[in-house]
């Protein structure tokens, strides 16, 4: 995911023309035909049904129980404080991503009306959080595991706010700017390698699906949800 925005910043660099009205089609153009490269490769490359049937023969001979035999409490039900802590992780997934994408959405005009950039010059800035989270993301792994998920997430959020208060003292575009973005990234890594498997450790192994669809549901509602939004109240 972080080296597909890299890849997609790089682009906008090059392929996003200067002027009032910059020209987006290249971009567009570029972007799709990556997507069905990898379209391509993943119907010609990946046999799902083959790693299936190599999953479940590896846990037979490792005697690995099915998750799906083991019950639940209250009949299959989630208990009442599980279900209670799963609700609140679902909002806070939707207002951090809302959070986050409020500002990614509209940095491209904040960056041509504040610092006077030009064209696809903006995408700098962020593709130094993404090289911020792409180097993080292990790191960040380790270190939840020995100090929890919960409290590397709320050092995320912290950072996150920092950063994102520090770049409205910037008048201009200065090389320490790439400093707060990639505390950006390291901020949002933290938030991002916990948050699904805190949702996920929630359910059997057969209800993963499920609770995967309720994770994304959440942050991509946010991320429908806030440029239109953020836009009304920029208006």
């Amino acid at each position: 995911g972080a080296v597909g925005t890299i890849t997609a910043l790089i682009l906008v660099m090059f392929l996003v023309g200067d002027g009032k009205t910059p020209n987006y089609q290249p971009l567009f153009v570029a972007v799709s035909a990556i997507m069905v490269i990898a379209l391509v490769v993943i119907v010609t490359k990946v046999d799902e049904n083959k790693m299936v049937n190599e999953r479940i023969t590896l846990e037979k001979e490792w005697g690995i129980e099915d998750e799906d035999e083991e019950e639940t409490a209250e009949g299959g039900k989630l208990p009442k404080d599980v279900k209670r802590s799963l609700i609140f992780i679902l909002l806070s997934v939707a207002f951090w991503y809302m959070a986050y994408n409020a500002v990614t959405s509209a940095f491209s005009k904040y960056a041509t009306e504040m610092w006077g950039m030009n064209g696809g010059s903006f995408a700098g800035a962020l593709m130094v959080a993404s090289v911020g989270a792409l180097v993080s993301f292990v790191p960040v792994g380790i270190i939840s595991s020995k100090l929890g998920r919960k409290k590397v997430i709320l050092f995320g959020v912290a950072v996150l706010a920092a950063s994102f208060g520090t770049g409205y003292f910037f008048k201009e575009p200065t090389f320490a700017i790439n400093i707060v973005f990639f505390l950006v990234g390291v901020a949002w890594a933290s938030i991002n390698v916990n948050s699904y498997p805190m949702v996920v450790e929630m359910c059997k192994g057969s209800d993963i699906g499920k609770f995967t669809g309720m994770y994304y549901t959440f942050s991509m509602s946010a991320q429908v949800l806030t440029p239109v939004l953020s836009g009304y109240f920029l208006e």
